[in-house]
């Protein structure tokens, strides 16, 4: 009697544990909201212009953050997307990863 007593309690105790583990999953479970994709101004279809961009909007581009959003607003207007290379406001290896995904129209006068 006394063994099944045992049997009982750790049976009880791993049930109440493993109720537990569950129940403060389900608790500490936060809802995760649909990111931006980084990849969601490519799937547009519509470059995006250098010259017209928000910050949000460059951002929005693979490789560039608040600073490069910032130096790109900075050095306005361009004439040539491949200048953001030329001035030097990103590197190579950035403008490779989103030279499919701009333009630079010329602004009007």
């Amino acid at each position: 009697m006394n063994l099944l007593k045992r049997i009982a309690v750790i049976s009880l105790a791993i049930g109440m544990v493993a109720g537990a583990q569950t129940k403060s999953t389900k608790t500490n479970a936060k809802p995760v909201a649909p990111a931006a994709t980084k990849a969601s101004t490519a799937q547009t279809g519509a470059p995006l212009d250098l010259n017209t961009a928000t910050a949000d909007q460059l951002k929005a581009l693979p490789g560039i953050g608040d600073v490069y959003a910032k130096r790109i607003i900075d050095g306005r207007p361009y004439t040539m997307k491949n200048q953001i290379v030329q001035r030097g406001i990103v590197p190579q290896a950035t403008y490779d990863k989103v030279k499919d995904m701009i333009v630079a129209h010329r602004p009007k006068k």
